[in-house]
């Protein structure tokens, strides 16, 4: 999908103020990396690396595991076209509803898909893949650590896609990449855009065992991560102290967003694991909420009406700092009474 993401600032002239439509906390300080890369701009007048190995060293060291068990790519989506590459014409399943590249990339690459609606209803195909997000994007909610486990365990010719792209806005117990990169059958995909709070940047990678990572190299395009992005990656990695955040207060953030959402009877809040939030809405559309907001109030959400197996009433917020929070709940109010 080119078009109908979030973070789609680019589309309004007049400016957005505040930015709820993607699943990114904004609120670090970037005052570091930005000199740093000012600095390093020189390196954008000669090829990056083909590989970004320098980064996958460092990035496998933080983790503790070997540098032939990481793939560094070009934002966590790169990795998602990799996967549906190397195990083309698969039969893959998909745990809905979800980030919807997962489907754009297996049909890219032919293969047959399946949907599930709950973790109980996935049908696990014998010598297949099955998606899953989690947490989940765009619900928030992570799938019981035991009950995911079992289910790699009990299905070993089943290749596991499972995306932790928000694994650091959660504290429910993840799938560990070392557990992970000795098993047969998981690959776990990582995003330093959400982590660091770097979208334009694009930088992700995957984990697996040897053989998995191998397999999916072998589709690499060489330089799809610029030489700029490799830099940066570095020093994120490196100075990973400048970008922590609270994140037990921003899930009681979270919380109290919810629940002033849920305070003025006009719309749903599903229950969510991470900061981000998926909001139902009673009466009218997400769309006119999001226009509403956008061009009068300089605020964006995210209209999550195109997600596979949502309508028109849905739409996605993450909760940033509290005064700004409180800003966008007034502003929906005032939609609301204008209804």
């Amino acid at each position: 999908m080119i078009k109908g993401h979030g973070d789609d600032i680019f589309q309004y002239r007049n400016g957005i103020r505040m930015n709820f439509s993607s699943n990114v906390y904004g609120k670090v300080s970037h005052d570091g990396l930005n000199a740093y890369l000012c600095d390093m701009i020189s390196c954008i007048r000669s090829y990056p690396e083909p590989e970004p190995y320098s980064l996958e060293k460092l990035w496998a060291d933080g983790l503790g595991i070997e540098d032939s068990c990481i793939c560094v790519t070009n934002g966590a989506t790169e990795a998602i076209y990799l996967i549906a590459q190397a195990f083309r014409e698969s039969h893959s399943v998909i745990l809905m509803s979800t980030f919807s590249e997962y489907a754009d990339a297996c049909r890219l690459h032919s293969h047959k898909i399946d949907y599930a609606y709950s973790v109980d209803e996935i049908a696990v195909p014998e010598k297949g893949l099955c998606w899953i997000c989690n947490p989940n994007n765009p619900t928030g909610q992570a799938v019981d650590l035991d009950k995911l486990r079992k289910m790699i365990m009990d299905n070993p010719c089943c290749l596991f896609v499972i995306d932790q792209s928000y694994e650091a806005f959660t504290t429910k117990p993840l799938l560990s990449v070392q557990e992970t990169v000795l098993l047969p059958n998981v690959f776990l995909l990582h995003s330093m855009t959400k982590h660091f709070a770097i979208p334009g940047l694009r930088l992700g990678g995957v984990t697996g065992s040897v053989e998995l990572i191998s397999r999916l190299k072998e589709c690499k395009m060489p330089w799809s991560v610029n030489a700029l992005a490799i830099q940066a990656g570095h020093y994120l990695l490196n100075h990973k102290e400048e970008f922590e955040f609270d994140l037990s207060a921003l899930l009681v953030e979270k919380e109290r967003v919810a629940a002033a959402l849920e305070a003025t009877e006009c719309m749903d809040v599903m229950k969510s694991d991470t900061h981000y939030m998926l909001v139902c809405l009673k009466r009218g559309k997400a769309s006119e909420l999001k226009t509403f907001l956008a061009e009068e109030k300089g605020i964006l959400i995210r209209d999550a009406s195109n997600f596979e197996g949502l309508d028109e009433r849905y739409f996605r917020i993450a909760v940033q700092q509290s005064e700004e929070n409180d800003e966008l709940i007034n502003c929906i109010k005032e939609w609301i009474c204008k209804r």
